[in-house]
């Protein structure tokens, strides 16, 4: 839209929204990554326009900082007590307009819980509205149930090609204009000069004892001005949420446009009823997402890239060919072709290099694992650098935290580290270093080092004989004993196997 076309965009969300029966104002609950209120800015700040103001009321003390951190440029306008939407759209024009500002040109209202109404929905009006040389261009739409919706009267025959007429409300309604299905939206374009003017002759005459912007339309219609109305394409774009029940409505809607849209631009999105995306994550042609899968806040997924089924991304990056399967990750990099799940947790500050993998019951927190490299299963990495080709055995654990700070563990390119060790923060164990299963190391492994800490193991013969005589357990070493030929008159003394373990260099690994 060019700087000539260029609205003034006033944004009304100054009411409580009782029905949502909470203590969030109505505009800051959330669908698909953002709040009500954040869909209608961002669907405003596609028409760039001219100003822009947002206008507060009840919870303004959630609602204001909100709004700061969406649109700082806004100019954010108190209205307290509530008097109506006529009040509303008077008094942030009259901010906007407190620095000499000129109000020309199109004026557009919109509805802070409006979450369904898109930026190519707001242009259309705008150009209709400009082509026509309207005073007033109410959005509309035709609804398959317009039970408690204000009905656009037209004339000759109440169908939207006729001329626009006024809007009643339902209560209002004769039987014959209740069988209409068009509806007002309660977004307008207006054009300033006229509105400005109108707001003036407004009053409380009404039902509700407030200023309405309604009854500006019926000002103009009453002074000759040509007035019009644009009918939405999708009747989806006028949906708004009063209880829990409709935001989950429009949660599915808008979820539905989403998953549809990526998968007219090539992504395989295996069952759509239960992926759930949100607005700002971005998506690849050639990425496969599988059912139950979530994918929040500002996720990318790479070109070939398989994740899910039943996988939870919040702010992750997965890498190109990289699989991800029943896994949560938050804040996490996933490199390409690299491998996570299942039963993955990924915490903030996690990356994994090319080909690396996070595999079964691994939990990782800011960590880096270099390329090629493996924590396969029932581990807890946190606070480490993990060079490039490192093999982590089962049950490894670094032990980071000591109950006040927290250290690092750095594990150079190619080391071995058995199963079930424990690295114990800080920790440093140097390129192409060994350490045997069941350590728990405290100190430094220089290069090509083998470490082993744990204490001699001791086979005590004739235990179960002497402390469970008769159990199953019992009887079962007899059969054994007698079975092999051993003798168990030896009990009670003390056999000391291998320090290092079964294997010549004392890993005893678990794959």
């Amino acid at each position: 839209m060019t700087d000539q076309h260029a609205p003034t965009v006033v944004i009304l969300a100054a009411g409580e929204g009782k029905r949502m029966k909470s203590a969030t104002p109505k505009v800051l609950h959330e669908l698909c990554g953002r709040t009500m209120l954040g869909h209608v800015v961002a669907a405003a700040h596609e028409l760039a326009p001219r100003r822009l103001a947002v206008v507060v009321g009840k919870g303004r003390d959630q609602v204001t900082p909100h709004v700061e951190a969406i649109a700082p440029e806004a100019r954010i306008v108190v209205q307290d007590p509530q008097n109506g939407t006529g009040e509303a759209t008077r008094l942030a024009l009259e901010a906007l307009t407190a620095d000499g500002a000129e109000l020309r040109g199109t004026v557009l209202v919109l509805l802070g819980d409006g979450a369904m109404v898109t930026g190519d929905t707001l242009r259309h009006l705008i150009a209709e509205h400009e082509k026509a040389g309207n005073a007033v261009t109410d959005l509309t739409a035709v609804v398959p149930d317009p039970t408690g919706l204000g009905r656009i009267l037209r004339e000759p025959d109440g169908t939207p090609a006729g001329r626009l007429l006024g809007i009643v409300e339902q209560k209002d309604c004769t039987p014959e204009q209740a069988a209409i299905h068009e509806v007002n939206s309660g977004i307008f374009a207006f054009d300033a000069e006229t509105l400005r003017a109108a707001l003036g002759r407004l009053t409380t005459d009404n039902a509700q004892g407030e200023e309405l912007l309604t009854d500006v339309l019926a000002i103009a219609v009453g002074d000759g001005l040509p007035v019009g109305a644009v009918v939405a394409a999708d009747h989806h774009d006028l949906l708004a949420a009063n209880d829990r029940a409709q935001l989950a409505d429009l949660r599915r809607l808008m979820n539905q446009r989403i998953t549809r849209r990526w998968m007219v631009e090539g992504v395989t999105i295996v069952d759509p009823a239960t992926t759930w995306i949100d607005v700002d994550v971005v998506l690849e042609p050639d990425a496969t997402i599988r059912p139950n899968t979530q994918l929040q806040g500002s996720t990318r997924i790479a070109a070939g890239a398989d994740v899910g089924p039943n996988c939870t991304l919040t702010d992750t990056v997965v890498g190109a060919g990289a699989r991800v399967t029943n896994a949560t990750t938050d804040g996490a990099e996933i490199g390409p072709q690299a491998s996570v799940g299942p039963y993955t947790y990924l915490r903030p500050g996690t990356k994994l290099g090319r080909k690396a993998k996070a595999g079964g019951f691994v939990e990782m927190k800011k960590s880096t694992i270099g390329a090629g490299s493996k924590v396969p299963h029932l581990a807890y990495i946190g606070d480490a650098t993990i060079g490039e080709g490192c093999n982590v055995g089962a049950g490894v654990i670094t032990a980071n935290y000591d109950g006040e700070n927290k250290f690092p563990t750095r594990i150079g390119d190619h080391a071995f580290i058995g199963t079930n060790t424990t690295l114990i923060a800080p920790a440093d164990i140097a390129d192409g270093a060994y350490v045997a299963a069941g350590s728990a190391i405290s100190l430094p492994v220089g290069p090509g080092e083998l470490a082993v800490a744990r204490g001699r193991q001791r086979n005590i013969a004739g235990y179960v004989a002497r402390k469970r005589p008769g159990s199953a357990a019992a009887q079962a070493a007899e059969r054994e004993i007698e079975r092999s030929g051993q003798s168990g008159s030896d009990a009670g003394t003390a056999v000391e196997t291998n320090p290092t373990g079964s294997g010549p260099d004392g890993r005893g690994d678990a794959v």
